[in-house]
């Protein structure tokens, strides 16, 4: 492949570039000599990664490996590669953040869950390595073994809930052998409600899977009955998953930020929509993320308003600075009009070496970065990338997801209202899903040339997902084809304004008490109401919370909010109290109160001084009642006494 050596020290100036034929074999010493010298090195090759780690096993600084053949120079437009080159290396050079585990353990206590003698022959397998159950929903005709190497059982899985080394089973039907079966098993009277603990499931039943996204729950292995192969994969899967294993933490979560509930009111449920695994439930005024149950396709950290959630592999910041980095390196190396793929490691790298390898590789100006997990991919990234200069974006899917991929449905929605809002016309980002290589060619060599900003943003910032939003689209409306003001945003979205109608509200402020982020607050001196669009994530608390039903959410971005001072909802006269002047109310509130209660409740006749202490503040209202030596008893009507037993048996027969 040709190497544009011009290009890429364009687009890499603060690093020193060198160039070689046969690093790996014939110039291996020149490898070990770069690798004696400090700092940081980045080695532009990833299939001879193993030889060079460990030529440089004893080096203090680790090494960075970056795929610039697969990726760049295999290629028909391979010969201008140089940018994209000059791009990859420069990404790849941002130092990585640790990656946060969870350690999870297993003793090897297996559950065989089947129908047939498949499950039986399966825990033959594994009877040396595990400690094994099979049970068999409906054994009929089954022969006893000689020798009970394990227990077979009878039962029915009504509900599975855990995770890999802590599975918790409750099952029907469930009956254990008779010693004395002879020509086939007897069991004993069934109970439901049984309870079973254990590591790891080997589901051999045929039916419907007992969790939901059943491929993402890690010691859950499911295998057809009926494919011989398919089974004995899943059996010898089952046979290594037996010690303790490091689990990446996907999330990182932050309770005091989350706004799902306020006094049993719910909000926000974005995440507890999304999760496709059950990992996350409610927990009072919050969620509780299970990061043993956890699979990490970062939906919920994508969507989550507050930043609450926040995905960790990497953060979201990490991740800009690599766009901003690779798109800077880019625009700096010559390259024009570039285009994001984004894809994770599993399915997108190998149909980008498959394209490399067989067909026509990538277009010189589409520029690939791995995440780890697509739907990771957040609006602030979206955004950030046509700030930085990006024409479009794609993000490469599997024909068949793993999961439902609703959020980045969502996240594209809100992007897509964004970049037409502010006069990036065309599709500039989409979803390209396929398993096939060429297809994934075919669609990226048809990409629509687009323009991009006139000045591509330069900044570097960190911080949660809000921040790093808020930022990004300040950056992208200074630089925006059309820019506007206000742009109407689809329903769900986590910024927007509150609308209330001013009629029907009575300046009661549960809505500012039940607001997690401040975005609704009162004035200390006076009856307001005030609202900072900057702060609201549209969690819709004080609209569940508003006692007269007045707040509505109005999902939009104001590129103006970052800017703007506490906006004036309503305000009123403050109430007097009537005895020592001080403000303690609403007035227009007090008055309709006040002519209600006034000579129609037994408590405030019209002749009696007494209804004054509605008009009074709390101190004097108390003063007022001990001078006038009121007691709340008095007066009042009698009721009739409840009957009892003894007033039926003191009442004659009555026939």
């Amino acid at each position: 492949m040709r190497l544009d050596t011009a290009a890429i020290e364009r687009g890499c100036r603060d690093g020193k570039i060198k160039t070689f034929r046969h690093l790996c074999r014939a110039e291996i010493e020149r490898f070990r000599a770069a690798a004696g010298e400090d700092g940081p090195l980045v080695v532009a090759c990833t299939q001879e990664a193993p030889l060079f780690g460990n030529e440089a096993a004893d080096r203090a600084d680790a090494i960075t490996f970056v795929n610039v053949r697969e990726t760049a120079g295999w290629s028909k437009q391979g010969g201008n590669a140089g940018p994209k080159m000059a791009a990859l290396l420069a990404a790849a050079a941002e130092p990585a953040p640790e990656i946060p585990f969870v350690s999870l353990a297993s003793d090897g206590v297996i559950l065989i869950y089947g129908r047939d003698e498949a499950a039986v022959e399966a825990g033959k397998l594994l009877a040396d390595h595990l400690d094994v159950t099979v049970m068999i929903t409906n054994p009929t005709g089954f022969m006893p073994a000689s020798i009970s190497t394990f227990p077979i059982v009878r039962g029915t899985i009504r509900n599975a809930s855990g995770h890999f080394g802590a599975f918790e089973l409750t099952i029907d039907n469930f009956a254990a052998p008779r010693p004395s079966s002879r020509e086939a098993y007897l069991f004993d009277a069934t109970r439901n409600g049984a309870t079973s603990r254990c590591d790891l499931v080997l589901d051999l039943s045929g039916g419907p899977a007992l969790f939901p996204a059943h491929d993402l729950r890690d010691g859950y292995l499911r295998a057809d009955p009926g494919d011989p192969a398919a089974m004995l994969r899943a059996v010898l899967k089952a046979r290594d998953l037996v010690g303790s294993f490091d689990k990446p933490k996907y999330i990182d979560f932050t309770p005091e930020l989350c706004a799902h509930s306020r006094s049993k009111l719910t909000g926000c449920h974005r995440c507890l929509d999304l999760c496709p695994t059950g990992a996350i439930v409610p927990n009072g005024d919050h969620v509780n993320i299970s990061a043993e149950i956890c699979a990490g396709c970062g939906q919920c950290a994508a969507a989550c308003p507050t930043g609450a959630a926040s995905y960790a592999l990497p953060p979201a910041d990490a991740l800009l600075i690599r766009l901003r980095a690779m798109l800077q390196a880019y625009h700096q190396a010559g390259g024009a009009r570039p285009v994001l793929l984004l894809h994770d490691r599993d399915h997108g790298a190998a149909l980008i070496d498959a394209l490399a390898r067989h067909g026509d590789g990538l277009p010189a100006h589409v520029l690939p970065l791995a995440v780890n997990e697509i739907t990771q991919v957040g609006l602030e990234a979206i955004i950030a990338a046509f700030a930085y200069g990006a024409t479009g974006l794609r993000l490469l899917m599997r024909a068949r997801p793993l999961h439902d991929a609703a959020g980045l449905a969502q996240t594209i929605a809100m992007a897509d209202a964004i970049l037409s809002g502010l006069g990036f016309t065309g599709p500039r980002v989409a979803t390209i899903e396929t398993d096939d290589p060429d297809a994934l060619g075919g669609a990226l060599y048809n990409v629509e040339s687009m323009t991009a900003v006139a000045q591509p943003a330069t900044f570097r910032t960190a911080g949660k997902r809000r921040e790093l939003l808020r930022f990004a689209l300040t950056e992208l409306h200074k630089a925006a084809p059309a820019p506007v003001d206000v742009i109407a945003l689809p329903d769900g979205a986590p910024i927007g304004a509150v609308n209330v109608n001013v009629e029907g509200c009575t300046l009661c402020l549960s809505c500012v008490s039940a607001c997690p982020t401040g975005a609704l607050r009162d004035d200390p001196d006076r009856p307001a109401l005030k609202f900072v669009e900057d702060a609201c994530v549209q969690c819709g608390l004080c609209k569940a919370t508003c006692p007269e039903k007045v707040i509505t959410l109005q999902p939009q971005v104001d590129f103006r909010a970052d800017r703007a001072t506490a906006r004036l909802i309503k305000e009123e006269e403050p109430a007097l109290c009537v005895r020592c002047s001080k403000p303690f109310g609403v007035k227009s509130t007090i008055d309709k109160i006040a002519a209600k209660l006034e000579g129609r409740h037994w408590m405030y006749p019209a002749a009696a001084s007494r209804a004054n202490a509605i008009r009074m503040c709390a101190d004097c209202r108390v003063i007022t009642m001990s001078e006038q030596q009121f007691d709340p008893f008095a007066g009042v009507p009698e009721r009739p006494r409840p009957r009892t037993t003894d007033d039926y048996f003191r009442e004659p027969d009555k026939k």
